[in-house]
């Protein structure tokens, strides 16, 4: 079996998330860490026995990883991704949303023209057991043909939106979005990392016919602890015979020829079930690298186009109209438009 190193860029809280998720794998290990601030980057190195570093790029060299996981801000991805695109890494894995602005985003777009390495989003709860559960159940046809998915989160579409589009895509093969008719309510500033209005909604329909309600912030439903924004990420599926739905922190059912319910366990199982999820990400990333068929839900290539729905949904809000996705590009004073 190949064995696999790995290293991490940005030592915050989602770091551990990431590095302790390895303790699931049996043919990878994470061997180094780089964070410009000491007292960050010592302490993780500390725990985790992990090689410390002040500069990503010496890091790479010296440890020639075969994946990098990027766990910083977004206002980092294009540089920190090109670095890694220019040092050859095979592999690497990046926190979403990929781009907040479009000067980003289309810097990201002209890396995918040309870069070598592997680019996935961590999008890990994609592969949570109660969701897959979901996903196989569509797939044995048990609920029937799927025409509507209703997806939503409580944060706003830059801090979970992301989540539940690829979240919400894998229950009908991963279409792409056709058109994208939406609104927006008021600018949220609260995170500086998420900028995106408070609310969004948005009418999507697919290249595959199917159509999605796609909601984030205080619209949304509640689907956790309604003293929090952030535990209410919430996926259905509407279909012929049955439908399906999955609450991240909330109930879980399958309506069809098999029944089932549950929930999600409380916050110590949610711990356990996200470390594992988030080891099925990592582990399905080196399955990508050892074979170019196992295409993931997560790839650039579908994480560029999530982030395109996005702008196409702002767009939509500026200028009251839908907007076709076939070879969308957004205008560049787009994120100015918006907050004025």
């Amino acid at each position: 079996m190949k064995r696999y190193r790995s290293v991490i860029i940005g030592c915050g809280h989602r770091a551990a998330a990431h590095i302790e998720a390895y303790r699931h794998i049996d043919n990878a290990k994470i061997v180094a860490c780089a964070a410009p601030t000491p007292t960050r980057r010592d302490a993780v190195a500390a725990k985790y026995g992990l090689t410390p570093y002040a500069d990503a790029r010496e890091m790479i060299a010296k440890e020639r990883p075969d994946c990098v996981h990027i766990v910083t801000w977004p206002d980092t991805r294009v540089e920190l991704m090109t670095l890694v695109s220019e040092m050859n890494v095979p592999l690497c894995t990046t926190e979403k949303p990929l781009a907040t602005s479009i000067t980003d985003y289309k810097a990201l777009c002209a890396l995918a023209d040309h870069t070598r390495t592997k680019f996935a989003v961590c999008h890990q709860m994609r592969w949570q057991k109660d969701l897959i559960a979901c996903r196989e159940a569509i797939a044995a046809g048990s609920i029937g043909s799927i025409p509507f998915i209703d997806i939503s989160c409580g944060m706003n579409i830059a801090g979970q939106g992301t989540h539940t589009l690829n979240y919400g895509r894998s229950l009908i093969g991963d279409p792409k979005a056709v058109t994208v008719f939406g609104n927006t309510n008021g600018w949220d500033d609260a995170d500086p990392g998420h900028p995106a209005p408070r609310s969004t909604e948005a009418y999507i329909t697919f290249d595959n016919g199917a159509r999605a309600l796609w909601t984030s912030g205080p619209i949304s439903p509640r689907a956790g602890d309604p003293k929090t924004t952030w535990q209410h990420i919430r996926i259905g599926a509407h279909a012929s015979k049955g439908h399906v739905l999955w609450e991240e922190f909330g109930k879980w059912e399958i309506e069809g020829a098999a029944p089932s319910v549950g929930d999600f366990g409380g916050m110590d199982t949610w711990a356990k079930e996200n470390s594992f999820a988030q080891a099925r990400f990592h582990q399905a990333m080196f399955g990508w690298l050892n074979d170019d068929t196992k295409i993931p839900g997560t790839s650039f290539t579908a994480s560029l186009h999530e982030c395109a729905v996005i702008f196409a949904l702002y767009q939509s809000s500026v200028e009251h109209r839908p907007i076709s996705m076939e070879d969308y590009v957004p205008p560049d004073n787009l994120m100015e438009r918006m907050r004025s």
